[in-house]
């Protein structure tokens, strides 16, 4: 039985997933298939990674991704510069089918790739035209009949490169940024608990937001830490630094997204404060225990 997962900007209104999984279930006899995500933003790469890269570990080897977003191949022999591939990345004995617009360099250990193959038995002038009834859908076919990734196209050396935003690390700082809010109103940072650590070095800190009334200097270990109702941070399941408001959903007083006014894209910022550097007098003579 093969496990085939979708990650798609094609949403739940229209018809398009249901069209996707009926051709599937129509040529893969015993597939499998898990919806990772449909709701990914349209073109949003940065997202489409953060979805996959948080469940990686959960699927076993010869799992199928197919990720369709921003996946409309582009090829012109007169700007081959600008050409983007339908390709096939096999990474840790699973498969990423795709398109090669920079999203495969977003998925965690793609420098470690065992292969990455670029397809090349189609037509190009009729398959374009719907790529994923006639590029993907037959490529995730053949790997699920097992088919050997030479068979289906022209091995490649690199693929193309997308960038996101980074933490940006000072003495005793880090500027982070907000990258995902969830369907709760959390909001994930792209501060890891390895560089807060390392940063820190276990020295008190405060986290400030986009409005300087909110802060936290506490890293709670869940969200039973604190009141209903009340902030808190946490670092959660990928080591990912996570503002949230327990129990605070649409219709019980708002998450941490509402009610703290953070958005994808928004400056935190985490500042650490050595003993003697706050601004008060006390810290000034603290003893050593």
């Amino acid at each position: 039985m093969r496990i085939i997962t979708l990650t798609t900007d094609l949403g739940l209104k229209d018809h398009y997933v249901a069209s996707l999984k009926g051709q599937l279930l129509s040529q893969i006899q015993g597939g499998n298939i898990v919806d990772i995500s449909h709701d990914v933003q349209p073109f949003n790469l940065s997202e489409a990674a953060y979805y996959i890269n948080n469940v990686l570990e959960d699927f076993p080897e010869g799992t199928i991704h197919f990720i369709g977003v921003d996946h409309l191949p582009f090829i012109s022999i007169a700007s081959a510069e600008n050409n983007l591939y339908p390709i096939v990345m096999k990474l840790k004995g699973q498969y990423f089918v795709g398109c090669d617009n920079g999203l495969f360099s977003l998925i965690n250990g793609y420098e470690e790739a065992e292969e990455i193959i670029r397809i090349d038995n189609f037509s190009a002038k009729s398959a374009l035209r719907f790529p994923t009834r006639n590029i993907y859908i037959p490529t995730i076919v053949a790997l699920s009949e097992g088919k050997k990734l030479a068979d289906i196209g022209e091995p490649v050396k690199s693929i193309r490169k997308a960038f996101t935003p980074q933490p940006i690390i000072e003495t005793d700082l880090i500027k982070g940024a907000v990258i995902h809010k969830d369907k709760y109103g959390n909001v994930i940072i792209n501060i890891t608990e390895k560089l807060f650590n390392e940063v820190g070095m276990g020295n008190p800190f405060t986290i400030y937001f986009k409005s300087t009334e909110y802060f936290i200097e506490k890293i709670s270990s869940n969200y039973y830490d604190v009141a209903p109702g009340e902030k808190l941070a946490l670092f959660n399941d990928s080591g990912f630094l996570e503002i949230a408001i327990n129990k605070g959903v649409q219709g019980s007083g708002g998450g941490a997204a509402s009610l703290l006014g953070l958005e994808v894209k928004d400056l935190i910022r985490v500042e650490f404060h050595p003993k003697g550097s706050k601004n008060n007098i006390e810290d000034l003579f603290v003893k050593e225990e």
